[in-house]
């Protein structure tokens, strides 16, 4: 279960007081995918931040009772002076994982050939989000947290392998996705909520929730 109990959480932009949430209480509970749609420039990432505990709130309590992943892309703890090899075998023992099936993991999803051997920080922005991607799937949370959408890029076969794998994950996952569109939203969840004026409206269905997303918008 990830939780949030009357959470705050804003930013000084220096002429005024940008609110992200105001007081917002809503729950995940395990196996109900859900979506969140938000306009943008209106604090997404930094919802998604916080479920993870990359950003602390300003006021309330953020409950994580299970295993929440990073956010698909985020770059944090991968160090590119080293290898994907390198990173994926590190982080894997963080976590208590096995790095031989980590390394193997990240090496067949990417499919980036003798580049898994090189430098991170000699990789294309597409080949490191497709690096972290597989990251995220080989390390096995119970909530995988994704703002906008899954990467995609040129490799027609990694966005193939990348999307059968999530969505075979959802099968025993649970997945939080944060984006301006309800299209890219339907791809995961059948419910979903609007995050407006601080406030986050939680709705049964995904119809629910667009309708009203449209409707103020």
């Amino acid at each position: 279960m990830l939780e949030f109990d009357n959470v705050s959480k804003s930013f000084w932009t220096g002429s005024q007081r940008k609110i992200i949430l105001d007081q917002a209480s809503f729950r995940v509970e395990p196996g109900q995918s859900i979506g969140i749609l938000a306009q943008n420039g209106t604090g997404k990432t930094t919802l998604i931040n916080m479920m993870c505990g990359l950003e602390k709130p300003d006021e309330g309590i953020i409950r994580r009772q299970c295993r929440v992943s990073f956010p698909l892309g985020f770059m944090g703890g991968v160090v590119s002076k080293h290898s994907a090899n390198e990173n994926s075998r590190f982080i894997a023992r963080i976590y208590g994982l096995d790095p031989d099936y980590v390394a193997a993991y990240c090496r067949w999803l990417t499919d980036i050939g003798e580049y898994f051997d090189m430098p991170v920080g000699t990789y294309s922005s597409g080949m490191r989000s497709r690096f972290t991607f597989a990251l995220m799937l080989a390390l096995d949370f119970d909530i995988y947290l994704i703002d906008e959408a899954m990467p995609q890029s040129t490799d027609v076969e990694f966005n193939r392998k990348a999307g059968a794998v999530l969505f075979e994950r959802l099968k025993t996952s649970t997945v939080v996705i944060v984006s301006h569109q309800a299209a890219t939203i339907e791809k995961f969840c059948r419910s979903a909520a609007v995050m407006r004026d601080g406030k986050l409206y939680m709705f049964e269905t995904l119809d629910e929730a667009k309708q009203y997303y449209d409707y103020t918008s």
